[in-house]
This record gives structure tokens, sequence and C-alpha cells, in this order.
């Protein structure tokens, strides 16, 4: 489902770069290529679509290839790290629209994988980045002190995607020289944790995203997410921090392109 462009207009230089998705979700699979192909005229700049096991991580690249504005990240979520495999994701880390090894890291709301699994195939894909000069991109679910045990041994460079945890886990995660990742949820009328951590976290350390087609941001809730649906996470923090939503989405924007290098 497309917003209307009326509801929240894009003035001229005010630009999207959405620092995670998942346009190789089969909730795309209908209309995959037209959305993509009508992402500029939502304002949006750039995407990186973000892989969860082997199929999804070379859907990542194909779509790469096909859309210039579109970059991969290529890794093996916990929820699939029973199939790690390190030489698979190091070749597919080769390829020159690669820009991060993600979406890894620990999730333990399901515990559909053994904990000693998911730290293994994480601590491997995060050591992985580091030889190869690549940012992580993680996702931690009820997992925060396992995940910050982790990053604390190894630092890599990158993010901590949809970030769930508190504002001073937020502000340890910053001073590992981390990102931290902030989405839909910001504009949830809940989302008293999240408005501290928007209120706390330096501007230059954080990225917006929209984790498509998941959390799509009120007025869209429970609706099929996009890229442009940004825009109303970038009005919520403007009005957080009490900037305009140019300075909010250009600060995002140049935080993705000196993390990810593109």
């Amino acid at each position: 489902m497309l917003f209307e462009k009326e509801n929240c207009v894009l003035l001229d230089g005010e630009y999207i770069f959405d620092s995670h998705a998942h346009y190789d979700d089969s909730a795309f699979d209908g209309d995959r290529d037209r959305l993509l192909t009508e992402m500029h005229g939502f304002g949006v700049c750039g995407i990186i679509n973000c892989g969860a096991d082997f199929a999804s991580s070379e859907q990542s690249l194909f779509l790469s290839h096909k859309h210039p504005f579109v970059y991969a990240a290529v890794g093996i979520h916990p929820e699939s790290a029973d199939g790690y495999d390190e030489q698979a994701i190091r070749c597919l880390a080769a390829d020159d629209r690669a820009v991060a090894i993600g979406e890894i890291g620990l999730d333990y709301h399901w515990d559909s994988v053994p904990r000693e699994r998911q730290i293994a195939a994480f601590r491997s894909q995060v050591q992985l980045a580091n030889e190869l000069g690549m940012p992580v991109i993680v996702h931690d679910r009820e997992a925060h002190s396992d995940t910050i045990d982790v990053l604390s041994e190894l630092r890599p460079r990158g993010v901590v995607h949809c970030f769930s945890g508190s504002a001073e886990m937020a502000e340890q995660i910053v001073r590992l020289g981390m990102y931290i990742g902030i989405g839909g949820v910001l504009t949830f009328k809940n989302a008293r944790r999240m408005v501290d951590v928007a209120e706390r976290v330096p501007l230059e350390r954080i990225l917006l995203e929209t984790d498509a087609p998941y959390m799509a941001p009120e007025p869209y809730r429970g609706h099929r997410c996009h890229s442009g649906y940004i825009a109303f996470v970038a009005d919520r923090l403007a009005a957080i921090r009490q900037l305009t939503r140019r300075e909010v989405l250009a600060a995002s924007r140049k935080n993705v392109r000196d993390l990810f290098g593109v």
C-alpha cells in the first residue's frame, strides 16, 4: 500500500536513504519492480537491502545489480543460524554490490535456534566482517546482554538496527563507535523508551530505516511498509530534537554513506 504523496510532501533537497529493508520478502512479490521503480517519486535516493539467509542474501545482490540505488547486505539472521555457512557468506560478500554483513545477531524471543548456535554464527560473521573491512547490521531481540558482550569484545563497525534497548544501552553502543537504527516504532503512541533513545543518541549516530515490509509507522501501522514511509519517522525525530525534517534526513543520509561507503 502506497501512501498518498500529499500526506507527506518532500521538499527539494529532502531525500531518504533507507538503511534497512527487505524487498526480497514475499510481501513484494506482486509489485516489487514497479514499487522500486517508483521509489524516486517518494524521495528515496538509496536503500540497503538486507539478507536473512543464503537465498535472501543472493536476492539482495540481484536487486542491487538491477536497481543502482539499492545496495546489498549479506548474512544469516539468528533464526536461520542452523544453516550458517561461513564460506558461502564470504563468497557473497565478495560481490562489489555487497556493502555490509547482515542481518546478523541474536533473537531470544522465540528461541527457535539454540542460543549457543546463534552466538557462534553471530561471532563468526562479526569476525568475517572485521576481516573483510565491512560493517555489520545487527539484529538484537531480547538478547541485549549477549549482544553487547559480542560487540564489546569484537568491536565491529556497524549498526544495531530496529533498536529496542534502553537509552543507556544505546549510549553504550555509541561509545563502541556504532550506530543506532530507528524506524517506525518511534511514531507509536507507547514508544516512550524509543523517544528517550531519540533524545539522547547523538544525531550523527542515528540511521533511519523501515525494516520494510514490516514496522510501518503511524499513520500506516499494520500496513505493508516501504522506504517512503521514513518521512514520517523523520518528522517525529525532528519534533523530538527540535530540528527540521531536512536536517534529520540529511544527517541520516550522511551517516548511511559514512558507514556503508556508498
